[in-house]
């Protein structure tokens, strides 16, 4: 990993659908090179998928959630069922053990508020360990940006 490696993993975080011809030309590199190495990185996994962020205002009316979840009980077992469950869902979009405070922080995306409460019904009333449940309603989404600060080699 160098620096131009960082430098074509940050391009490709910004825009994932440059052509490898305008990447080689862009870190001054040669299209074989270029390609090479964006391909030791995917199979390096430092690139796990590319996928395409959908404009919010076109998909038409949302609600966005920001959940707090705490467990009755916190033991590995009980951690990882209900993860496991939440994971699988498709409106939760991210799921963060978090300390201290909830044993959960997830965000998720629904159509409405009945979708909200259909959501709570799967993922939270039927389950018994979940003890306190705080949602929090986006009203406007400020920033949205997926990608992840990337630090100079070493």
């Amino acid at each position: 990993m160098d620096a131009v490696d960082l430098q074509l993993l940050d391009a490709l975080q910004q825009d994932a659908s440059q052509s490898n011809q305008s990447l080689a030309e862009r870190f001054s590199l040669s299209p074989a090179t270029c390609l090479r190495r964006v391909r030791r990185l995917r199979e390096a996994g430092w690139i796990t998928r590319e996928v395409a962020i959908l404009d919010p205002e076109r998909v038409g009316a949302l609600l966005t959630a920001v959940i707090e979840i705490s467990l009755d009980r916190q033991d590995a077992a009980a951690l990882e069922a209900f993860e496991a469950r939440v994971v699988a869902d498709e409106a939760v979009q991210q799921c963060y053990r978090v300390s201290p405070g909830p044993d959960f922080v997830l965000i998720a995306t629904v159509r409405d508020m009945p979708g909200y409460q259909a959501l709570a019904q799967r993922l939270f009333t039927t389950d018994a360990n979940v003890r306190n449940v705080k949602a929090f309603f986006s009203v406007k989404r400020a920033k949205f940006d997926p990608r992840l600060p990337l630090s100079p080699a070493s």
